[in-house]
């Protein structure tokens, strides 16, 4: 009788079918989930660029307010500035208040960057821009908004600025920044601020 030790033993010759599937379906899925990583991280990257565009515009018009804080009222809006707007002249604008509004439009939408084509591609996708006076009375109080549309749906903002432009609200960003203006000179006689109306 032969022992277990001196028996031939029997060699795999390939790989079974179910096998060569279960790989398969073990490779597709790891592509699956990969692809679906690199689909998020696009809409991560589009969305940090337009907050960073968005940080740079609304520091520049609260840089612009501070710079002519004489003149501060003569920038609140009725109206959203950018999208609605369309790109503006404002080489002919002497009026720094007047200026400054056309410049900070004609950058929401943009214009300082194009394409290959023309195409104002330098901001936000929508982008439009809101001054309201909050608190008129010494020290006064401005907020300035900067409002765009973004990629996906996440909570609608509380600033009303761009409000219902965008379909869903929950699809609207929105950065916002305060601005107090005190009182620039006092009456001696009153004890009084002393600001133009």
């Amino acid at each position: 009788m032969l022992s277990l030790a001196s028996r031939p033993r029997r060699r795999q010759a390939g790989t079974s079918m179910i096998e060569v599937l279960v790989s398969i379906v073990i490779v597709v899925l790891g592509l699956l989930g990969l692809a679906g990583l690199q689909s998020h991280a696009a809409l991560a990257e589009a969305e940090s660029f337009q907050r960073a565009q968005a940080i740079m515009l609304l520091q520049d018009m609260v840089d612009r307010i501070n710079a002519n804080r004489l003149n501060a009222m003569q920038y609140v809006t009725t109206a959203p500035k950018g999208t609605d707007v369309g790109v503006q002249p404002c080489g002919a604008l002497t009026v720094m208040h007047e200026r400054d509004l056309c410049e900070w439009s004609n950058a929401l939408l943009g214009a300082s960057e194009t394409s290959g084509g023309g195409g104002k591609v330098g901001a936000m996708i929508g982008a439009r821009g809101c001054i309201e006076n909050t608190v008129p009375v010494m020290p006064r109080q401005f907020v300035i908004s900067v409002v765009w549309q973004g990629v996906a749906a996440t909570k609608a903002p509380a600033t009303t600025c761009g409000s219902g432009l965008y379909g869903d609200d929950k699809t609207r960003r929105a950065l916002t920044s305060t601005v107090t203006i005190g009182c620039l000179q006092n009456d001696p006689a009153s004890g009084l601020c002393i600001f133009p109306p």
